[in-house]
């Protein structure tokens, strides 16, 4: 783990320098050091035990300002084992379906973190927009020049814990899945001809969906969707604004800054 945690680090150093709040990052300055080949991947590797997770342990359950209901590990640092202890949550996770799609998310929420640094602006103000031809989202740089940013499908996954917009069955991201989820325009693309439901690329319109929903047997295809669909899509919206996610400015900027819903039930 600790191999692992260092090797991602030095990765993304060569492609954003900034990685972090500290400038004074004991650890951070190691893998650059590391990078430019100053010290051996053993010395780093005994550095990144003593200093790597200075920062991580006792902010890793804290999302939002409330710790998570679930532990992956407890922090045995001033225990007589001094180090911490991983739980069968965490244990567990390769295991599970969604799994196999953690790697994906956790790469897509650091690009999209990074590249606001990169681009020195707050990452809670990064805009991105989608270019559904290639599958990804991509901001605008210096003199409008586009960054590509992630994947689609990466970015999203998260926030619909892994399953379809639509039905609520497994989907995966990782390509070449026979179940590899389809991005979804939730009001259809063709409405771009008519001026409507602008932005009609903008994340706050974009699903993951399983293919059968999409285009198999009586799927979604390029119709309208059903009304019961409109307070979901409503929730999920909420919620990656609500996460302090790194679109949460975009989605802010696509959909208003009030939270009011208005929706009519079906009769």
């Amino acid at each position: 783990m600790k191999s692992q945690f260092s090797r991602y680090v030095t990765e993304h150093l060569k492609l954003e320098d900034k990685q972090g709040t500290s400038s004074s990052s004991k650890f951070l300055q190691a893998c650059r050091q590391f990078n430019a080949g100053k010290i051996s991947q053993d010395e780093l590797i005994a550095i990144t035990v003593r200093r790597g997770f200075d920062n991580v342990i006792d902010a890793f359950h804290n999302v939002n300002k409330s710790e998570l209901p679930v532990r992956f590990f407890t922090d045995e640092r001033k225990g007589q084992n001094r180090g911490i202890a991983l739980t069968n949550s965490l244990l567990e996770l390769p295991e599970l379906y969604q799994g196999q799609n953690l790697p994906q998310e956790v790469e897509a929420r650091w690009r999209l973190v990074e590249t606001a640094w990169k681009l020195k602006i707050s990452k809670h103000l990064i805009k991105v927009d989608y270019d559904h031809q290639e599958g990804k989202i991509f901001t605008l740089g210096d003199r409008n020049r586009r960054v590509d940013v992630t994947s689609c499908r990466d970015a999203l996954n998260g926030y619909q814990k892994g399953k379809c917009f639509y039905c609520f069955a497994d989907i995966s991201i990782k390509s070449g899945s026979e179940d590899l989820g389809d991005v979804d325009h939730f009001f259809p693309h063709k409405l771009t001809f008519y001026n409507i439901a602008h932005p009609i690329d903008g994340i706050w319109n974009l699903v993951l969906a399983c293919q059968n929903c999409n285009r198999g047997s009586g799927g979604k295809f390029d119709r309208l969707p059903e009304q019961r669909f409109l307070k979901r899509l409503h929730a999920r919206n909420d919620f990656f604004i609500t996460s302090h996610h790194p679109l949460r400015e975009t989605l802010i900027q696509q959909t208003g800054t009030t939270t009011k819903y208005n929706y009519q039930k079906e009769s």
